[in-house]
């Protein structure tokens, strides 16, 4: 047939949208559609921990600084008191004892455990015979529950069945019955400490000195710096901002310390080891002074968060 060839031509409208384009025409709102849903997304996921973590941390912290400010008596809610609460806190004579005996506690578990771990780390790092050993036993004290410690060292401590008063008696010493006296009760508590948080700052330190850089230290080594001088001039500089991060999490949860000494000792004897965690649990539950045991650790709150600001901005100041 002579006809003419006939050519089709797939014409679209310009009021017809693209695949997977909305409709023309119409108003499209930023972050809507199935971009919007894929960016928004991952802070859906989030919700659920975020619900969590509220529901664990910040409804209890709301609810103790509430409490803080409530008058209790026999354990029933008598309406707000005002400062009532932290002016007995205050003025209270055991409660000062008690700040001042977890700040020795604090001073002296946290100054041990960190030369400590600074020491093992040094000593681990090397290129030495079963490293890898060591540093599994290292770690086991750290992965033993609170309660479970303060209950082994209790049995290591007791005068009866305890290894502690056998051992002086084999080298002829008079058994020293640990927990029965003031000092040797709160060196007691501070060893159980150390034993168990020293390898806390010393994996802290150990991922510090296996992520420095060598070249400063094989430099100072050809111009034949010793190892006191290097560790004293090139180590320990480059290991600070570690070592603080490493100190300032260990005082914050030294600070808390309750359960080893509460399994140990219960504060005693006497209040050579009441710690300010062990009096605020005294007073909530034994004498039924919520709203006073809640305005104690309120203030000690604070004095912790003062003590964190100080602590960042040394951090701050090591990193530059």
């Amino acid at each position: 047939m002579g006809g003419a060839a006939v050519t089709t031509e797939l014409v679209v409208s310009p009021e017809s949208p693209e695949p997977g384009e909305p409709p023309r025409g119409r108003k499209v709102w930023p972050g809507s559609g199935w971009g919007g849903r894929f960016a928004a997304s991952p802070y859906l996921l989030l919700v659920p921990a975020a619900v969590a973590l509220a529901g664990v941390s910040l409804y209890p912290l709301f609810y103790g600084v509430r409490a803080s400010f409530t008058h209790y008596l026999y354990g029933r809610d008598f309406g707000t008191n005002g400062l009532t609460n932290y002016r007995n806190a205050w003025n209270d004579e055991f409660f000062r004892q008690a700040m001042e005996t977890t700040a020795k506690y604090v001073i002296c578990t946290v100054t041990i455990e960190t030369l400590l771990g600074l020491g093992l780390a040094l000593l681990v790092s090397r290129e030495i015979r079963f490293s890898s050993p060591i540093r599994v036993g290292l770690i086991l004290p750290m992965t033993i529950a609170p309660v479970v410690v303060g209950v082994m060292w209790r049995l290591i401590y007791d005068s009866g069945v305890g290894v502690t008063d056998p051992l002086f008696q084999l080298f002829g010493a008079s058994p020293p019955d640990v927990l029965a006296h003031n000092t040797s009760a709160f060196i007691a508590v501070v060893v159980v400490d150390v034993w168990e948080w020293t390898p806390l700052i010393f994996l802290i330190v150990l991922a510090g000195l296996q992520s420095m850089p060598q070249e400063p230290l094989e430099a100072a080594r050809v111009d034949g710096a010793g190892r006191v001088r290097l560790f004293m001039d090139h180590t320990l500089p480059m290991l600070m901002p570690v070592l603080l991060v490493a100190i300032t999490l260990r005082t914050i949860d030294a600070i808390g310390t309750f359960d080893q000494i509460y399994v140990l000792t219960q504060g005693g004897p006497g209040t050579a080891t009441r710690l300010i965690s062990i009096y605020a649990y005294n007073t909530a539950f034994l004498f039924t002074q919520y709203g006073q045991a809640a305005a104690m650790l309120v203030m000690l709150l604070i004095m912790v968060m003062l003590l964190m600001v100080v602590a960042v901005r040394l951090m701050r100041r090591a990193a530059r």
